[in-house]
């Protein structure tokens, strides 16, 4: 008869390993004091090489449109309320009869098109290069891995047209990309490697459901699995983006965690999460390399930021 001690003590030591399991892979292989995970392979080499992608001179704005109707992950919501300050009724200013607008914000920056922080996603309250979330998620603000730490990024953009892979408008919520989907994607636009430093974006056609059918937007979606994750993390890519609102796929493969996806590539290896990307146009126009950019606005102590990235062919 076995040992129900023991079964508990091997139960226990079990548990104890799923948790720190994450933990274990936090470290940055940028040293201890690092922030930015890799968006450090964007060197000044890195971004003179990505503007000599530049061949037709055409920007793409890759952010929808943010306001109270954009579907977002719950309870997330969005306003703005427009005001006059100083001028009720029709008042106005000095001589020259000066009147203006301003704006009050309110909504989460987990809205529309997104940037996810190293302090968004972690592992049992352990995130980004082994730091406690005790230790930086204060209510006032991160003290580390603020949006404000985002650098500047100019680099090598992909898209991969995973809608014209799969010969359909709109792939299907639960279709996971892998090793072998996003390679396929490659070979089939001459994408000849996925290097360090570069933002790899993918194309599902999922975004023209907003608007239209909200609640089938957000209730799955296609995206990247967790293998897929892991393979894009070893080649060194500094963000991973999507034309949906999670990025990894929905429902989650069977044995995959809760978003675990965001913990392979924000937690474990320091890769930003890029939401909503708008690249419809990138795609029509077959662009399916480009210079990158973006400088997300330098919000001291928050968690994400909502963003509109360009990109230039």
């Amino acid at each position: 008869m076995k040992n129900p001690a023991m079964l508990g003590a091997i139960a226990l030591a079990c548990s104890l390993f799923a948790a720190s399991a994450g933990a274990a892979e936090c470290t940055s292989k940028f040293g201890p004091d690092d922030q930015i995970g890799n968006s450090n392979y964007i060197t000044p080499e890195k971004t003179l090489a990505a503007t000599k992608l530049v061949t037709r001179g055409k920007a793409y704005r890759l952010g929808i449109e943010t306001n109270r109707g954009t579907p977002a992950y719950p309870p997330r919501n969005y306003a703005v309320t427009v005001l006059q300050p100083g001028q009720v009724a029709g008042t106005t200013l000095g001589p020259t009869k000066l009147s203006y607008n301003d704006d009050i914000v309110m909504g989460w920056n987990g809205v529309g098109s997104q940037i996810d922080g190293f302090g968004h996603i972690g592992w049992d309250n352990t995130y980004f290069n082994c730091q406690k979330a005790a230790d930086f998620a204060k209510v006032t603000g991160l003290t580390k891995f603020g949006i404000e730490t985002v650098p500047a990024i100019a680099t090598r953009g992909i898209v991969l047209d995973m809608a014209g892979l799969m010969n359909t408008g709109m792939v299907k919520e639960g279709t996971a990309f892998n090793k072998a989907e996003i390679e396929a994607a490659m070979k089939r636009q001459g994408i000849k490697g996925i290097e360090k430093g570069d933002v790899v974006l993918f194309y599902t056609g999922w975004i023209d459901l907003i608007g239209k059918d909200d609640q089938r937007y957000n209730n799955g979606e296609p995206g990247l699995g967790k293998e897929g994750a892991q393979y894009l993390a070893s080649l060194g890519v500094a963000a991973v983006g999507a034309d949906t609102w999670g990025l990894e796929v929905l429902p989650f493969e069977k044995g995959v965690g809760v978003f675990e996806v965001h913990q392979i590539l924000i937690q474990q290896n320091g890769i930003y999460i890029l939401e909503n990307m708008n690249t419809a146009e990138l795609v029509k126009d077959k662009a399916w390399e480009f210079l990158f950019t973006l400088g997300p606005s330098r919000l001291t102590g928050a968690v994400q930021a909502i963003i509109n990235p360009i990109a230039i062919k």
